[in-house]
């Protein structure tokens, strides 16, 4: 049976194998949010998809209109914080 630090050299080799940013940051004292909360390419699609979607209502072109709710609704799938279950990875909840 493992002891108790063989099982937390486990869990942080596996944690630096998920996201090595997270584990330096953390190893450093400066800790960030893991690499599932991260929204900063979500926040960036859905602002060009709203400015498409202007950009189609303005110039009244069905097909800019189309491509602007399809990108935006495409972000707003990104901010789903358990987007990750589809895909068979464990994250938890945010609550």
């Amino acid at each position: 049976m493992p002891t108790y630090d063989e099982r937390l050299r486990e869990l942080e080799e596996q944690l630096r194998h998920d996201d090595p940013g997270f584990a330096e940051a953390m190893s450093g004292g400066t800790p960030r949010p893991p690499r599932e909360y991260r929204r900063r390419s979500a926040w960036l699609w859905l602002v060009a998809g709203l400015a498409v979607l202007g950009i189609g209502i303005a110039a009244g072109h069905g097909l800019l209109i189309a491509t602007g709710l399809v990108v935006t609704g495409a972000a707003a799938h990104l901010f789903d914080p358990q987007r990750g279950r589809q895909h068979g990875r464990n994250i938890p909840s945010t609550r």
